[in-house]
């Protein structure tokens, strides 16, 4: 079973892609910051991170994604960029941060999943 840490401030959208993955055969854990984020990755070791960009704290979802892919432990660590910016710069910095993946809020429940099995493939 893959999986899959959740990082998201805000608990609805959390709750949105718990629900859209509920079908799917991954082990859900949530963070609601990046420091948490950290802390449960390194505890868990998730096969993919789906994290926001803007959360309150000093690290942001970009960071998660830096320090992840920076971790020896945590490096093959697939990261999906979920945000609301959506702007060609705002993907670059995602992918610069070393993200798999950028994708933009609204999104689909079939958008993510077919996302998710892009990486899975990727694997």
């Amino acid at each position: 079973m893959k999986k899959i840490l959740l990082v998201d401030d805000h608990a609805d959208i959390r709750r949105l892609i718990r629900m859209t993955l509920e079908f799917e055969d991954y082990e859900i854990h949530e963070a609601a910051d990046g420091e948490s984020a950290l802390r449960i990755a390194s505890q868990v070791r998730p096969d993919f991170v789906l994290t926001d960009v803007m959360m309150p704290g000093p690290v942001d979802g970009l960071e998660v994604c830096r320090r992840i892919k920076a971790d020896p432990e945590l490096c093959d660590t697939h990261v999906m960029v979920v945000s609301a910016r959506g702007q060609a710069r705002d993907r670059e910095a995602g992918l610069q941060a070393g993200a798999d993946t950028y994708l933009v809020k609204p999104f689909s429940p079939l958008q993510l999943i077919d996302s998710l099995s892009q990486l899975w493939l990727a694997q």
